[in-house]
């Protein structure tokens, strides 16, 4: 059952030529309209002044390098004995060569992106149609290859066409012929580029709108001296300034595949052997994702059953004590586009493949917001929500070897469906010394959960050579913490120097996310937003969501009670059972049409009018508790409008009948499985459905044991039907 409601949907979906100064035009996904509404919060000044700066200087900096190559010796580019590619792309600060690699070694249910597909778990047909993503890579893609059907573009003008590239590229947005190989965004629309001047392109076209863009490569792990790991460089400032001047733009990027290298010498936590302070480059900035990668299992509606980081994986810290990776994803022999022709497939592993599992998750998560809201979310938003909806693996909080978990997209949609219901999602701006306060009610259903997220301004301490420097790389330090009854709660965090050591509760003064989690909430909550210091730059946007919470009284049932109380001339009234702060949705048609008519009240009954005489109408009526959480229908009710004479015909060959049979179950609540007492047929099969409208079970009734174990508590329904009819009730899980 999908929660959103096509009449309520805000589909945008116009195509756009936007045309770029260094490429030919290319369908967009964004209308001008979004762009403008876009660009309106984006300092394309000092945008355009930046990539000004970046334009002038790679020329020189690209002569110097190959001049320095030819007196020093070093390979511009090299095919690795394990099949990656580097490349020499820039010299750093202290004279160390830079090599950019690939990051593979020698799908998508791990992700639970295809929950959010065409005939999904929830069923919203959210495929990444119209949306674009940009891939930087060694070199361009295959783009004759038979799944990409012309959704493909190189833009520009890399000579290689490299099997890595596309082989991340189909993880994207293969179309799936080969059902194995089915991209996560597999209608979307990619375009290719080489990564020789990725900050360029990428600041001219996140100018233009582009959303997001993946980057499944790296600084070279055995060429840089220690200081360099966990470092905050000038690269990661440069990444960090373009996103902070394009607020909806969001950079993708992989942890790296070095965890077993014992390439740093000098970990800030640990020895060479642990795994421990691995990050390099624009893996370290702040602002964007950073992806680990793990080996996954889920069951088949969604859930997470057992995950642990992949042996390769490079672990965090940050040396400032951040936390990265951000995110985990799927990773390991991973079956997608090759480039030996146009047929070829190949299986991978490597962070660099789990990280298109999360850009393309991105995507879609992008696509269903615009779809529900009418506008795309600010990256610090996206990110946000990610993190906030992830799966948590071990401990409770984040960890330096997976961050905040195992991305979830189902959750992660869940929430925004959510919004106004149990969920908060709201983009805001903090001023200077300005504190904003939330008053919420717990649901009791579910923790109550909190997070701030926030784009931090590019400025700030550039590590140029000093081994583990605590130095903090945050600037506008945003805080959260909630309050009841005088008892404190405040967010996640974790200790660099003690990078083994389960995240506690605590002041966070590095991380431009914060988190806070609390089990058995019951009553009412304060959330406050402060800052430390100033504000550089002016004021700051951040992001807020809630989840566990009850916003509105309403209770998710279907109407009742349904009745045909009065009829003239023109028209019928019909009435219901009232749900508490509800609004209902009534549809009627003619017998025979295709199409419902549809009405809205906050009454518990409606008059329809302008009916036609010796005409058949059926009617259903269902509750919304928000914009995007429904009930299911009501059965169906068949009358012939004959005016004042009117009434109901014997409904009951239309609507769905009621079992005969009673039944209850044992225990309830429920903790671990509950039995079904009563006779049950053995054609008879059963589904629980969430308070949200989701079947998060399903299966035959006959055996009448069910598990439940791994869902999460709250209330739910369990309806058993079969040939005869269908019976619901209700259970908590505890």
């Amino acid at each position: 059952m999908s929660n959103a409601n096509p009449t309520l949907l805000k589909i945008r979906k116009c195509l756009l030529l936007v045309a770029f100064s260094f490429v030919v035009n290319i369908s967009f996904a964004q209308t001008e309209k979004q762009i403008h509404i876009i660009k309106d919060e984006y300092r394309s000044s000092k945008l355009g002044a930046f990539t000004n700066d970046l334009k002038n200087n790679f020329t020189k900096e690209n002569n110097t390098l190959l001049q320095a190559a030819k007196t020093n010796g070093w390979k511009l580019t090299e095919r690795l004995a394990d099949g990656n590619f580097s490349e020499l792309t820039s010299i750093g600060d202290d004279g160390t060569p830079l090599y950019y690699s690939t990051f593979s070694t020698e799908l998508n249910t791990a992700t639970r992106a295809n929950a959010l597909h065409d005939n999904g778990l929830l069923d919203l047909g959210i495929n990444g149609e119209n949306m674009l993503v940009g891939v930087w890579d060694a070199g361009s893609v295959l783009t004759n290859h038979k799944e990409f059907d012309n959704r493909v573009q190189t833009l520009d003008q890399s000579e290689i066409v490299d099997s890595h590239a596309t082989r991340v590229t189909g993880i994207l947005v293969a179309a799936g012929l080969d059902k194995k190989s089915k991209g996560v965004a597999y209608k979307a629309k990619a375009v290719s580029h080489d990564w020789r001047r990725d900050k360029i392109e990428v600041a001219e076209m996140a100018a233009n709108g582009l959303l997001l863009s993946n980057h499944s490569y790296g600084i070279m792990s055995n060429r840089v001296p220690d200081w360099y790991f966990g470092s905050y460089i000038q690269v990661s400032r440069d990444w960090d300034k373009i996103m902070y001047n394009a607020p909806y733009y969001l950079m993708v990027t992989a942890a790296g595949n070095s965890q077993r290298s014992k390439d740093n010498e000098a970990p800030i936590f640990g020895s060479a052997s642990n795994g421990y302070d691995l990050m390099l480059g624009f893996a370290t900035s702040k602002n964007g994702v950073t992806v680990a990668a793990a080996d996954i299992e889920t069951n088949d509606q969604g859930q997470l059953l057992r995950a642990s980081v992949a042996s390769y994986s490079s672990f965090g810290p940050v040396d400032d004590g951040r936390i990265k990776p951000d995110i985990a994803a799927y990773g390991t022999n991973i079956y997608t586009t090759g480039i030996e022709n146009d047929n070829r497939y190949e299986t991978a592993n490597g962070t660099s493949v789990a990280t298109p599992g999360v850009t393309g998750s991105m995507l879609l998560i992008q696509e269903y917001h615009e779809q529900m809201e009418g506008s795309f979310m600010r990256a610090a938003t996206l990110k946000g929500l990610v993190l906030h909806s992830a799966d948590d693996v071990d401990a409770p909080g984040p960890d330096y070897k997976m961050g905040w978990g195992v991305i979830n997209s189902k959750s992660a949609v869940e929430v925004i469906a959510n919004k106004g219901f149990s969920s908060m999602i709201s983009e805001e701006t903090l001023l200077e010394g300005e504190t904003k306060t939330y008053t919420v009610l717990a649901n009791e259903q579910e923790a109550l959960s909190a997070s701030i997220s926030w784009t931090d301004p590019a400025t700030g301490a550039v590590n140029s050579g000093t081994l583990n420097d605590i130095s903090a790389a945050l600037v506008n330090d945003l805080d959260i913490k909630i309050t009841k009854d005088g008892k404190t709660f405040l967010p996640w965090k974790l200790n660099a120097a003690k990078a083994d050591v389960a995240a506690v509760n605590g002041d966070n003064r590095v991380d431009p996310f914060e988190k806070i989690d609390i089990q058995n909430a019951k009553g009412e909550y304060t959330i406050t937003v402060t800052h430390k210091n100033s504000l550089d730059q002016g004021p700051q946007n951040f992001s807020i969501i809630v989840t566990g919470i009850a916003l509105t009284d309403c209770v998710l049932s279907t109407p009742e009670d349904i009745e045909l109380t009065t009829s003239d001339e023109t028209g019928v009234t019909f009435n219901w059972t009232a749900n508490t702060d509800a609004l209902f949705q009534v549809e009627y048609k003619k017998k025979g049409a295709d199409q419902w008519n549809v009405e809205t009240t906050f009454d518990s009954f409606i008059s329809l009018q302008n009916l036609v005489e010796g005409t058949d109408y059926f009617l259903r009526v269902k509750t919304y508790c928000s914009e995007n959480i429904s009930s299911e229908y009501s059965n169906e009710f068949h009358f012939t409008f004959n005016g004042a004479e009117t009434e109901l015909v014997d409904y009951m060959e239309y609507e769905t009948l009621t079992l005969e049979v009673q039944f209850s179950i044992f225990p309830n609540p429920v903790q671990t499985s509950m039995t079904i007492n009563g006779d049950v047929s053995e054609d008879a099969m059963y589904k629980i459905v969430s308070l949200n409208g989701t079947v998060v079970r399903s299966g035959k009734a006959e055996q009448k044991q069910i598990y439940i174990a791994d869902l999460t508590a709250g209330l739910y329904v369990l309806t058993l039907a079969d040939l005869e009819g269908s019976k619901s009730v209700k259970f908590y899980k505890s």
